[in-house]
């Protein structure tokens, strides 16, 4: 999912042209036939820098859409911090969009509150087939062996972002492989003010993709093969621990980063040079905003470490990215159908994914020069090769929220000089484990 840029605010925009010769009214069908006329309530989630950016992106998309359709769209734009909340209210009222945008990480979850449209063979057929989809995108949009919750839109892996002035100043060469490399790079680069790397330490999501990632490289994982979880075992420990001590103990983030929570403050940081790494997803287009240029930074595969521990994965990111839902109570089933269609076209795909600097959710977009670069092949490979999907069990979104919670604990810990040790790290994830069988 796109957990890293929140927003602030939220606001609502009425896009779309008014069809030129429409009568007909929107209901709920299988799909097929004209909906001219109808209005959709979209929300879509915010992956751009502001809200206001993704207004601008999306807005000329949709206008095509009700131009090639007659179907209008009212499109509310929705920060991270915000819209699980949303979506779970909306789901349990029965008031809510016709569409949302949702973190793929959470499809296992919200599929389980069946609020939503399941996205059976009949649907897909609708929207061009489950071919062109990218297996690894497809692969995160519920539960095994049920149909989709929703389908991919935008495509998204972490990747290590780093400055290539500094490191050269630095005298490194290469980007780090390994995380005794990293840290070492870490503490060369930590001077003067400027810091070895950025983190969005008190940001929810963005702390639950990193201790996933950190412990399945312990051999660690928070759920047993039946679903019950398994919070504070000792290769969780030690991977969330190996991630806090880049505070706590290497001390190469800046303490002040334990406040950050917008998920944007890391990302400004790189790009104005307070930081010479990011540990990042799909970051190109953020970058931007903030005046780095793509010739200015390179991206590399997160690292790994040097001597794998015992049962320990290789895996350096989650599957991330965004999936496009359709409430099950809708009353205009066959325009959101349409809308799912075109949002997954080959021509919206290139233009929003370019746009966001993420990566295209079918294969048929890839054509365009603008995937072919080298970031995106290398974070197109993480996503193909070393990214795994975050638990698909109905408590994941609860999971997200506890073990994001017990990370940021942990970073402020590291902020106020407190010591961050295995104890303290373990009684952290067994609060976490306590409040997620709590229910939250």
């Amino acid at each position: 999912m796109r957990s890293s840029r929140p927003a602030l605010l939220t606001l609502a925009v009425a896009t779309a042209l008014l069809a030129s010769a429409c009568s007909s009214s929107g209901g709920s069908g299988s799909g097929g036939g004209s909906v001219a006329g109808t209005t959709l309530t979209y929300w879509a989630s915010d992956q751009g820098g502001s809200i206001a950016q993704d207004v601008k992106v999306l807005t000329p998309e949709l206008n095509a859409f009700t131009k090639q359709t007659g179907i209008k769209v009212k499109l509310e734009v929705i920060g991270w911090n915000d819209l699980l909340n949303r979506i779970l209210a909306a789901a349990s009222s029965g008031q809510g969009p016709d569409l949302v945008n949702i973190g793929n990480t959470w499809s296992a979850s919200l599929q389980a509150t069946g609020a939503f449209l399941p996205i059976n063979d009949d649907v897909m057929k609708q929207i061009n087939g489950t071919g062109r989809f990218l297996p690894g995108a497809l692969a995160a949009t519920g539960a095994p062996g049920q149909p989709p919750v929703g389908v991919p839109i935008y495509s998204m892996a972490y990747g290590l972002y780093y400055n290539k002035a500094m490191f050269q100043a630095a005298g490194i060469t290469q980007p780090p492989t390994t995380w005794d490399e990293f840290v070492a790079d870490g503490k060369k680069l930590t001077k003067g003010g400027q810091w070895g790397v950025s983190v969005e330490a008190a940001q929810t999501p963005e702390n639950a993709h990193h201790a996933f990632t950190f412990a399945k490289q312990q051999g660690g994982s928070f759920y047993d093969s039946s679903g019950k979880p398994t919070f504070d075992t000792p290769q969780n420990v030690a991977g969330i621990k190996q991630y806090v001590d880049f505070m706590a103990a290497d001390k190469i983030a800046n303490p002040s980063d334990a406040e950050y929570s917008n998920g944007t403050e890391a990302v400004k940081d790189f790009a104005t040079g307070k930081a010479a790494m990011l540990l990042w997803q799909s970051a190109d287009a953020t970058l931007a905003q903030y005046g780095m240029q793509p010739s200015q930074y390179g991206v590399a595969p997160v690292p790994f470490n040097a001597a794998a521990p015992s049962g320990a994965n290789h895996v350096d990111s989650i599957v991330a990215g965004i999936n496009l839902s359709i409430f099950a109570n809708t009353k205009h089933k066959d325009a959101a159908i349409q809308f799912m269609k075109f949002m997954t076209s080959q021509q919206a795909q290139t233009d929003l994914n370019k746009e966001y600097s993420s990566l295209p959710s079918v294969s048929d977009a890839y054509g365009d020069p603008a995937f072919q670069t080298t970031t995106v092949k290398t974070l197109q490979s993480v996503l193909a090769n070393s990214a795994a999907p975050m638990p698909a069990v109905a408590t994941e979104s609860q999971f997200e929220t506890v073990i994001g919670a017990a990370v940021q604990n942990l970073f402020a810990d590291a902020a106020a000089g407190k010591p961050v040790t295995d104890q303290s790290v373990a009684a952290q994830l067994d609060q976490a484990q306590q409040k997620l069988q709590a229910g939250g």
